[in-house]
C-alpha cells in the first residue's frame, strides 16, 4: 500500500515545495521594487538643486534639478495619448542656460492645440533629469512631413536641436498652454503581489490534487 502510495505523495510535496518557493520569492521581489520605487519617489520629490556640469543616467537618473534659461522656440513634437483627453503632444524644446543647450520636455498640447504660437520665456525651469527608454526596433522614424516623432529617442533629439544628450522633464508650468507631465514611478510596472497570489494559488491547485489522487489510489486499493 505504501508504495503505491509513495511516488504520488513525493510528487505532491515536491511540487507544493517549489510553488509556494516561487511565491516566496515573487514576495521578496515585492519587497524590492517598492524600495526602489520609494527611493525614485524620493529622488523625484526631493529639493532641486543646480543642473551638474556633467549628469550621467547611472548616478543622476530622477534627479530634481533647476536651471534659469531661455526656450529657444526649437522643438519637437512626440505623440502621446492621455486618458480623457486623447492624443497630443510632449513639447520637447531646446533650452539655453549658463552657456549650454540642454533639452526640456515641457509637457502635453492636445492635437487641436499643436500650431498655436509656444511662448518662449526666460525663466527657472524645475523638473527631474530623465533618460526614457522607449526605443525599439519597431518605433517608427520622425515623420519628415509633419515633424512628428513617435517616441523620446534622447541621442537623437539632441543631435536634432543640436543640445547636449540632457534631458529635464518639467514638473512645474513652463506655459499656460503647455500642461506639464512631470516624472513618477507609476508607469514602472510592480506586479509581484499578483504573481505571489497566482504561484501559492498554484500550489493549493497542486496540493488538491495530489490529495484526490492519493484518494483514487486508495479507493482502488480496497
Amino acid at each position: 500500500m505504501f508504495r503505491r502510495l509513495f511516488f504520488p505523495i513525493l510528487l505532491g510535496i515536491a511540487g507544493t515545495a517549489v510553488l509556494m518557493s516561487l511565491g516566496f520569492w515573487q514576495l521578496h521581489r515585492l519587497e524590492w521594487k517598492e524600495t526602489i520605487l520609494a527611493d525614485i519617489d524620493r529622488r523625484v520629490h526631493a529639493e532641486p538643486v543646480d543642473l551638474p556640469a556633467n549628469p550621467i543616467e547611472k548616478d543622476d537618473k530622477y534627479l530634481a534639478v533647476k536651471a534659469t534659461g531661455t526656450f529657444t522656440g526649437q522643438s519637437i513634437d512626440v505623440l502621446v495619448s492621455r486618458k480623457e483627453q486623447g492624443a497630443g503632444f510632449r513639447v520637447v524644446e531646446a533650452f539655453e542656460t549658463a552657456g549650454r543647450r540642454i533639452l526640456v520636455d515641457r509637457g502635453f498640447v492636445t492635437d487641436d492645440h499643436r500650431a498655436d504660437p509656444r511662448p518662449s520665456p526666460t525663466m527657472e525651469v524645475v523638473g527631474n533629469l530623465h533618460w526614457p527608454q522607449e526605443v525599439d526596433q519597431f518605433t517608427p522614424a520622425p515623420d519628415p512631413q509633419t515633424g512628428m516623432w513617435f517616441a523620446r529617442d534622447l541621442p537623437e533629439m539632441a543631435k536634432a536641436l543640436g543640445t547636449e544628450p540632457i534631458l529635464i522633464v518639467a514638473r512645474a508650468p513652463t506655459s499656460d498652454q503647455i500642461e506639464p507631465m512631470p516624472v513618477d514611478n507609476s508607469g514602472i510596472p510592480n506586479d509581484h503581489l499578483g504573481y505571489a497570489i497566482q504561484w501559492f494559488g498554484l500550489a493549493f491547485v497542486w496540493l488538491g490534487m495530489t490529495a484526490y489522487l492519493l484518494w483514487r489510489i486508495n479507493r482502488r486499493t480496497f
